[in-house]
């Protein structure tokens, strides 16, 4: 399902373009999401790296408390989606493994 392109959403990217920093980030994120969005987003990101590096399904699930609904919903992003999950695991550094 494609996002509607119109003033609002582009208002929002072009937000998101203008942060500096992760301080930035940390304020609007904060203001802009609840807790449990921010929680939400934080693991389908950790669900798609490690989905990415060939993690199964059982050990995703187990490493991040996440549904399988969920992981399976990250599996197809990654495998049929716009690409934006493999832009942000290319663009970002590796993270320790646990």
């Amino acid at each position: 399902m494609a996002l509607p392109q119109n003033a609002q959403m582009d208002a929002l990217f072009e937000a998101i373009l203008k942060l500096e920093d992760r301080e930035d980030c940390r304020l609007f994120l904060e203001d802009l999401c609840t807790v449990k969005e921010l929680r939400a987003l934080a693991q389908r990101l950790e669900i798609a790296r490690r989905l990415d590096r060939g993690d199964s399904y059982v050990s995703t699930v187990e490493h991040t408390g996440a549904s399988s609904a969920t992981v399976s919903r990250v599996n197809r992003c990654l495998e049929y989606g716009p690409g934006g999950y493999r832009l942000m695991i290319q663009r970002l550094p590796a993270l320790e493994e646990d």
